[in-house]
């Protein structure tokens, strides 16, 4: 482990916190042991914080509405997802854009309600999200639509996720399935692109110094905050191991067993 030390803003506050939901709070349906107990400090605290996922298989008020049935004191517009920062993405880009997406409900309202149009003909873009059960089909036809031309992007670059049986594949590895038939890479949106990460803080309205990330995976969670200039701490409740952190030029600024071993390192003893 690290050593214990205080994770502070430069005025000598809490940080901000964004908290990456799977393998940090949550693993599948079940709740990480004491990670409740630590988003409810954050709220006695008035601590600022935003849950920032990769995951875009739901809609924030589904991840909230499930979040709070696990015990987490924690609403829609606490969540911040990659199927949110990739509909923005997209309608910066090319306003009214048409999209032919694979995935699930979370990724198909995002863009809905940036005015971005379903086409499955001639889209200007295929937008690949996270999905239990992808469909071939699906897989085949937009293989087929970004060999004509459409634009090809991802949600998250995560080739598994955590789940309570084990690793399931994710967004990364149906990309690959379509970048092996065509040739063709995609552009990823989630984490570790800055674009996501800079979006969350603007809703946050907190600039680097003032924010830690939180994250169990040191290829997307702890690279995208080092690179933002955010502090950075790695749970070892998720897809990252301490012994994996030899296999990167960078690492984190701490390393904890689980979320909820991170109050000692913000003074929450001092502060509730």
């Amino acid at each position: 482990m690290t050593e214990q030390k205080m994770l502070k803003t430069p005025s000598g506050d809490i940080p901000c916190h964004l908290l990456d939901m799977d393998g940090v709070l949550v693993r599948g349906m079940t709740p990480i042991v004491g990670s409740a107990e630590y988003v409810q400090l954050l709220v006695d605290s008035s601590v600022p914080f935003m849950v920032f996922s990769n995951n875009s298989r739901f809609t924030p008020e589904v991840m909230a509405d499930r979040l709070n049935s696990l015990g987490f004191a924690v609403d829609s517009s606490k969540v911040y997802t990659s199927a949110l920062t990739t509909a923005e993405f997209i309608n910066l880009q090319k306003p009214n854009a048409t999209c032919f997406p694979i995935g699930e409900e979370g990724l198909k309202q995002a863009l809905n309600d940036q005015d971005l149009q379903y086409d499955d003909v001639s889209p200007d873009y295929v937008v690949v999200g996270e999905a239990i059960d992808y469909s071939f089909q699906e897989l085949t036809k937009g293989a087929q639509l970004v060999a004509s031309g459409a634009r090809f992007v991802g949600t998250n670059p995560d080739t598994s996720i955590p789940s309570e049986s084990g690793a399931i594949p994710a967004c990364g590895a149906a990309c690959a399935l379509i970048e092996a038939t065509t040739g063709v890479a995609p552009y990823f949106i989630g984490k570790p692109n800055p674009f996501m990460m800079r979006a969350a803080l603007a809703k946050l309205g907190k600039g680097p110094s003032h924010t830690i990330m939180v994250g169990d995976r040191i290829d997307t969670d702890i690279i995208a905050g080092m690179e933002l200039g955010l502090q950075t701490v790695l749970v070892l409740t998720g897809a990252s191991t301490e012994s994996s952190l030899g296999k990167y030029p960078y690492r984190p600024d701490l390393v904890v067993p689980s979320l909820y071993h991170l109050s000692v390192h913000m003074g929450f003893n001092e502060d509730c």
